[in-house]
């Protein structure tokens, strides 16, 4: 079965690029050039993985992030001109599961795609149901409940909210998170493990700014609390 893949860009010469190549991997490819068709699409096809442009009409990319993320733990991956270290941290705290700098190389942009959906993938695959304080995780269904609430994540917080909550009390550097959730893909950026911590706080705990299961050790990295 082909994994679909929403690439969304309202420049013509990028899709004449990006479509034909993505293609040729073996995905099944729709397009859009506007941010509320690509909302459009994305609930009616739920496609696997979503390449985002930044500068889009009607609503910006980020914006396109946000509502994605409110009902979706679809891949994100934007594609953007901006080269700025805070425009990637912006990108990543609204949800997206990587960002991709413009030009950028096909070789690039297929190894980015491979690494987003694999995290996909691995969530998917069988294993238990961790019980952590109020906290309900599966990581065969992708699911994360608090007292009877599901919570939508990422792939990538999923990953580290998993990967936190397997082994809790040990704390796990910024470079160790990012081997273990985000592979090889931004291990020169530790911090933007940062604002991926950031935003699963915000949507897991009852008070972001004394989290109780997300724990910052300062000075290393972060480890999972018990949760009371």
């Amino acid at each position: 079965m082909e994994t679909t893949i929403l690439v969304v860009d309202d420049e013509v010469k990028i899709l004449e690029i990006i479509v034909p190549f993505l293609k040729q991997e073996g995905f099944k490819i729709l397009t859009a050039t506007t941010g509320k068709s690509a909302l459009q699409i994305a609930k009616l096809e739920k496609p696997a993985l979503v390449l985002l442009d930044w500068m889009l009409p009607e609503m910006s990319g980020l914006e396109v992030c946000r509502e994605l993320r409110k009902t979706s733990s679809l891949g994100i991956i934007m594609l953007t001109a901006r080269s700025d270290e805070t425009d990637k941290i912006i990108g990543l705290e609204v949800g997206a599961d990587d960002y991709l700098t413009k030009p950028f190389s096909l070789r690039e942009l297929s190894a980015r795609v491979r690494s987003v959906l694999r995290r996909i993938q691995g969530q998917l695959e069988e294993s238990p149901i961790i019980q952590r304080g109020n906290l309900t995780i599966s990581e065969s269904k992708y699911q994360v409940w608090k007292e009877g609430r599901e919570y939508i994540l990422t792939p990538t917080e999923f990953k580290i909210l998993f990967t936190l909550a397997t082994k809790p009390g040990i704390v796990y550097s910024r470079l160790q998170l990012l081997q273990l959730a985000m592979e090889d893909d931004f291990l020169n950026y530790e911090r933007t493990i940062d604002a991926h911590i950031s935003h699963l706080r915000k949507k897991i705990e009852d008070d972001p700014t004394n989290p109780v299961y997300i724990q910052t050790v300062y000075g290393f990295g972060y480890k999972f609390g018990d949760g009371t």
